[in-house]
């Protein structure tokens, strides 16, 4: 794994992997540290991470576009700091892989970076970070994201302004248009991203499991199909041995008086 990527573990079921410098210029992201990013990835999911929050070290950024000397060497048919399949395999397991991935974003985050966070679950943002697809000022293209995923984060109009001006959106518009979860003060988003863990991460995992994987895959379903996929696997979620033994305790607490306020909604 590459030195600038470091994994911690604040709970058993929960991993944080952190990006650091990776060495290039202008806090780019690197094919090398995107590579080391998607093994990180994976073998924190083989370690048993049921959730995994993806944050920065570097001041004032979280993952910025890539590497562009890379690009151009790829292109030129040359070698790249690593290898750029790293980005695909990273998406793919951001987005479709069985841990639940929360972006935990403490700065200003663009291009590819920015394409790593859209294909979280979800995100939190840090008051004044920016994101942008800047990809139209290089001459170039969003290719891994930035303009199917944003477009169904906020919607085709805004994405066309943040694609074809190449200018950046704060925290708090992408808040107000859907873009982020939550806005939180600077400093804070990795500790807000860590709470949200913890409360995922204590709920029944096959549930969690199932939920994400409705999520990942209504992205590619019309709404008949999309219900017919969630019907499929909500029966399996039904039938699964633990979620029996939930349903007849919570129904039990019913049973008794308890109120729905009580026992599913947590407060704050």
């Amino acid at each position: 794994m590459a030195s600038n990527i470091q994994v911690e573990w604040p709970d058993a079921a929960i991993a944080l992997i952190i990006v650091g410098d990776g060495g290039t210029p202008g806090h780019t992201t690197s094919c090398a540290t995107v590579s080391a990013l998607a093994d990180a990835l994976d073998a924190a999911i083989e370690q048993g991470a049921r959730v995994i929050v993806l944050a920065s070290s570097v001041a004032g950024h979280w993952l910025e576009h890539a590497y562009l000397d890379d690009i151009v060497k790829l292109v030129e048919g040359q070698a790249a700091t690593g290898d750029p399949a790293g980005w695909f395999r990273s998406l793919q397991t951001l987005n479709r892989g069985s841990a639940v991935t929360i972006a935990a974003i403490s700065g200003d985050t663009s291009g590819g970076g920015c394409e790593l966070g859209w294909a979280c679950d979800l995100r939190i943002a840090e008051e004044g970070a920016r994101f942008s697809q800047p990809e139209v000022i290089i001459g170039a293209g969003t290719g891994i994201g930035g303009t199917s995923r944003l477009m169904r984060l906020i919607g085709r109009t805004m994405t066309a302004e943040v694609v074809l001006t190449g200018q950046p959106l704060t925290a708090e518009r992408l808040y107000a248009l859907g873009g982020v979860n939550r806005v939180v003060a600077k400093g804070e988003a990795v500790e807000a991203a860590l709470a949200m863990a913890r409360h995922i991460a204590a709920l029944p995992p096959q549930s969690v499991a199932g939920m994400k994987r409705m999520l990942g895959e209504a992205e590619d379903l019309n709404q008949s199909q999309g219900i017919e996929n969630d019907q499929a696997i909500s029966q399996t979620l039904f039938a699964h041995p633990d979620s029996l033994v939930s349903m007849k305790a919570i129904q039990q607490r019913f049973d008794a008086g308890e109120t729905m306020d009580a026992i599913y909604w947590t407060r704050g």
